[in-house]
């Protein structure tokens, strides 16, 4: 017996000192439901209840951040937000992914021989949301400084830092390009054939390609042209300040001085901005030439649109105000000869100031050209011969629009659009962009003045 009390004892020993013998006994002192079983660490069922909150531990952060991709983000305005992501811009069936700089081709239609020109495109597309800016250039093929402005924007971007996307076409009229033309083989003017049918002229074909391909996809545009038929042109907006967009489009060019003007019909500008897309002319220099200095003027004021449309956030300060004309008048000469300026782009002129003067090679017989108005020279006819009646040197008016408004109130005429270049065309005009008859092809101008 005394065997067998010895034997109970150890085997009791050996229970005390066996792990987990305390916790088996708190866990008989809760108080649970008969038929409740407390779960373990690894119960993933459904009816398992959460752990204790002192030993609960934080779930992984890609399963609890998990969303259906279909659903909406849950918070818009969070730190962890998705709202600035983009996706890539599509765009002639091609995706330009975020933070990219891409060269496409756009073709517009066959050339005469039954080949196709693919026309360069490029495309810069940032990694922020913001608008689609298009800048055009070469819309008439011997307008050669805004190959160059295109090219340096397109270039000098850095799409990491960009926010929406540049589209940049530094030749719209290749054909004439490749023949050192204004105009295209059939000698039509382009930018007279806007927004274009697609069963016209080839002009009218080529226009309607390349609005639909192209201008659809912009919030705003900046066509760049230079003067035409030995003029040059200071560096300055064409614009239709009476829409809110194209007015704010302005303003985010600096000092470069801005001309009052609606869109002629048929102009890429004019369509745009009938097309509800914001659109502005740069004029800058003359044709045939590449002009670094009025390249870099023309880069620095769409640099600066770039800041002011928040799509870069570089500052571009200018010295001086921009200065904004709601007129301007062509002073034209009134002898045939040989014509030298005495003044130059920019100046400031007074009424009866001396601008240059024509002289007659056979009889030395000398004309002087005097302004008519006092203003700021926009525009200038290189030295050369003339005739009677040649538009010599463009002249910004310097008055207000409400002056310019009095003034047609006062004498019953209409605002001077009629005296802006754009109208005062000596040509004959392209004909409208019709379906049938099919219009002649126009006459190579023998003009002063032509607009964009």
């Amino acid at each position: 017996m005394i065997r067998c009390w010895l034997r109970c004892l150890a085997c009791a020993c050996a229970t005390l000192a066996a792990p987990g013998w305390a916790n088996e006994i708190e866990d008989d002192l809760v108080v649970t439901p008969p038929s409740a079983t407390t779960p373990s660490v690894d119960d993933t069922s459904d009816d398992a209840g959460p752990p204790d909150a002192a030993e609960a531990e934080p779930p992984p952060i890609a399963a609890d951040t998990e969303v259906d991709p279909a659903a909406p983000p849950a918070d818009e305005g969070g730190a962890s937000s998705t709202s600035d992501e983009i996706g890539p811009f599509r765009f002639l069936d091609t995706d330009v992914l975020p933070g990219t700089t891409r060269r496409l081709s756009w073709v517009a239609s066959k050339s005469f021989l039954g080949i196709s020109v693919p026309t360069p495109v490029l495309v810069s597309h940032g990694t922020r949301p913001g608008p689609v800016l298009c800048l055009t250039a070469a819309v008439h093929g011997d307008e050669l400084n805004g190959i160059e402005m295109v090219r340096r924007v397109l270039y000098g971007l850095d799409a990491d830092e960009l926010g929406g996307t540049v589209i940049g076409v530094p030749i719209v009229n290749l054909f004439g390009f490749r023949r050192s033309s204004r105009y295209l083989p059939d000698r039509r003017d382009l930018n007279r054939y806007f927004p274009g049918t697609a069963h016209g002229s080839s002009a009218s074909r080529i226009a309607h390609a390349f609005f639909e391909g192209i201008i659809r996809h912009c919030d705003a545009l900046v066509d760049v042209h230079t003067g035409s038929f030995h003029r040059t042109n200071l560096p300055q907006l064409r614009a239709d300040l009476d829409h809110p967009a194209v007015l704010d489009l302005t303003q985010g060019f600096g000092a470069i001085a801005v001309l009052q003007s609606e869109g002629p019909p048929g102009t890429l500008r004019g369509a745009a901005t009938e097309a509800g897309i914001p659109a502005v002319t740069l004029e800058a220099g003359e044709p045939m030439r590449f002009q670094p200095e009025e390249v870099a003027q023309g880069v620095k004021g769409i640099r600066s649109l770039l800041n002011h449309m928040k799509m870069l956030s570089r500052i571009s300060l200018w010295g001086e105000p921009q200065p904004v004309y709601y007129e301007s008048d062509w002073v034209r000469a009134d002898s045939g000869g040989i014509l030298f300026s005495r003044v130059d782009l920019g100046d400031r002129v007074d009424k009866g100031d001396v601008l240059g003067t024509v002289t007659d090679p056979i009889t030395n017989t000398r004309v002087e050209v005097i302004s008519t108005v006092r203003g700021q020279v926009l525009g200038m006819a290189l030295n050369q011969v003339v005739i009677p009646g040649f538009a010599a040197y463009h002249i910004g008016i310097e008055k207000s629009r409400d002056e310019v408004a009095e003034e047609a109130a006062t004498t019953g005429e209409s605002p001077p659009e009629s005296e802006v270049p754009e109208a005062d065309v000596e040509e004959a005009p392209s004909p409208p962009p019709v379906e049938a008859p099919e219009p002649p092809p126009e006459p190579l101008p023998d003009a002063d003045e032509r607009p964009e």
